[in-house]
């Protein structure tokens, strides 16, 4: 599985206190002290301190069973909640574009060649608690580019958010497909029919599962190599279960080609928005495919779309299938996330289940959860600081945390308008220059 030599738990979630080494170890920890918790995977603490240093969590536990390193920064949190980073499963944040209208299967696109780091929305996503996104290419192709996993760092440049290291030898997120109405055209490259568009997939599957044979038999002959092609590399990695497929798919018929054919060719993938999926629940639980389910408080839109319900998450999750939630920003501002299981709560959808679908769930399917989405020892210090529970529509985010650094505080003016401005919020900060074509 992908990224799963990261940062492994050293410990138990509850109660746990950090090696003694390890806290001698400490230079300036920061502890967080009076909390009610919410560890994610473990029972609440009604008051907890959770400890963090060198961009680790190395403490979790309630107040009198953590002992606090001489030295520590000690944070009076009381009356806050606390809980990890919210991870988004489906993003468009940074204003990046992927495939064009050149042709409906561009696998060899990278989103991450086209995100800005100093769009206003990465600063509106991090108000509304996120700290892990997948950023997409968009849904018009049956596949549109690869997609981006990253974390919202502080940051100048792409690289410093990418949660990969190196672009060129690791893989640095999903690969987007979709199918259903989006990618269809009535003229052109494009298909126009449901059918054609999955014998376009199967056809480039086909070509990927030859190359891949032809760089096998080479065996690092590079005489015997074939010519190099980007795209089939790509689907090679899919192919191998190195690079999870993200999969636009809204009607119970699209959901369940995507379940052919990923058994035909035994890719992983996590299906992204799946709005009848309340329909084939049982299909998906059966296959252990992840779903991804966007939560609409205003539906509208798209007919495939029109029997998207609210009792999605529940049901899915009954029949015994992964759950996360996401954004699709801005389809749902990433300020209101948290909106999203608290909808899935009031229609029946188990609260810590809820909580796990906007958090460790979703870390999951980007096979990241040794790493993020529940407050244990070992895993990145990534987390929230709510002024309420969770799910109450009242609740504000106070502080969020990546990697031990703090990147949004309300009670700094300058962020507080991320958090509490309209659409436009924070562009004033960017200088646009009209280069001759227009933006989509």
């Amino acid at each position: 599985m992908l990224f799963r030599s990261a940062a492994r738990a050293v410990g138990a979630i509850l109660p746990v206190v950090a090696a003694p080494a390890v806290v001698a170890a400490q230079d300036t920890p920061i502890a967080f002290v009076g909390a009610r918790v919410i560890p994610i995977g473990a029972p609440e603490i009604a008051e907890g301190t959770v400890i963090i240093h060198r961009g680790k969590i190395v403490a979790v536990g309630p107040v009198a069973g953590v002992a606090i390193p001489a030295g520590a920064e000690r944070r009076d949190v009381r009356g806050q909640v606390l809980m990890p980073g919210l991870v988004d499963s489906h993003s468009h944040i940074g204003g990046g574009a992927g495939a064009d209208g050149s042709a409906p299967i561009q696998g060899d696109v990278r989103i991450l060649d086209a995100i800005d780091v100093a769009s206003p929305s990465i600063r509106k996503a991090r108000a509304g608690g996120l700290t892990t996104v997948n950023i997409m290419p968009g849904s018009g192709h049956l596949m549109s580019g690869q997609t981006a996993y990253l974390k919202l760092r502080d940051g100048r440049t792409i690289d410093d958010l990418l949660v990969c290291t190196d672009v060129l030898r690791q893989v640095c997120g999903g690969l987007k497909m979709a199918n259903g109405t989006n990618p269809r055209r009535t003229t052109g490259p494009f298909p126009g029919t449901r059918g054609k568009s999955a014998a376009l997939v199967r056809e480039v599957f086909v070509k990927a599962q030859e190359y891949r044979a032809k760089v096998r038999a080479a065996n690092g002959d590079a005489s015997k190599l074939p010519p190099r092609d980007l795209e089939l590399e790509i689907l090679a990695e899919v192919l191998d279960g190195k690079r999870v497929v993200h999969h636009h798919t809204h009607r119970h018929d699209d959901i369940i080609t995507v379940l052919r054919l990923r058994e035909e060719f035994g890719f992983r993938v996590v299906l992204q928005h799946v709005s009848e999926g309340w329909k084939v629940a049982k299909e998906i639980a059966a296959a252990g495919v992840p779903s991804s389910v966007i939560v609409i408080d205003a539906p509208g839109g798209k007919l495939e779309a029109m029997d998207l319900s609210f009792d999605t998450g529940r049901v899915i999750d009954a029949a015994g299938g992964l759950v996360g939630f996401h954004t699709d920003d801005g389809i749902t501002d990433s300020r209101v996330f948290l909106r999203s299981a608290a909808l899935a709560v009031r229609n029946g959808m188990p609260r810590d289940r809820a909580l796990e679908a906007v958090t460790i769930a979703n870390a999951k399917m980007l096979d990241l959860d040794q790493r993020i989405g529940s407050l244990v020892v070992g895993k990145d210090a990534d987390l929230i600081l709510l002024s309420g529970d969770p799910l109450s529509v009242t609740t504000l985010v106070r502080e969020t945390w990546i990697e031990g650094r703090r990147v949004f505080d309300r009670a700094n003016a300058d962020d507080r308008r991320f958090a509490e401005g309209g659409l436009g919020a924070g562009e004033d900060e960017i200088i646009h220059a009209h280069d001759g074509m227009e933006d989509h």
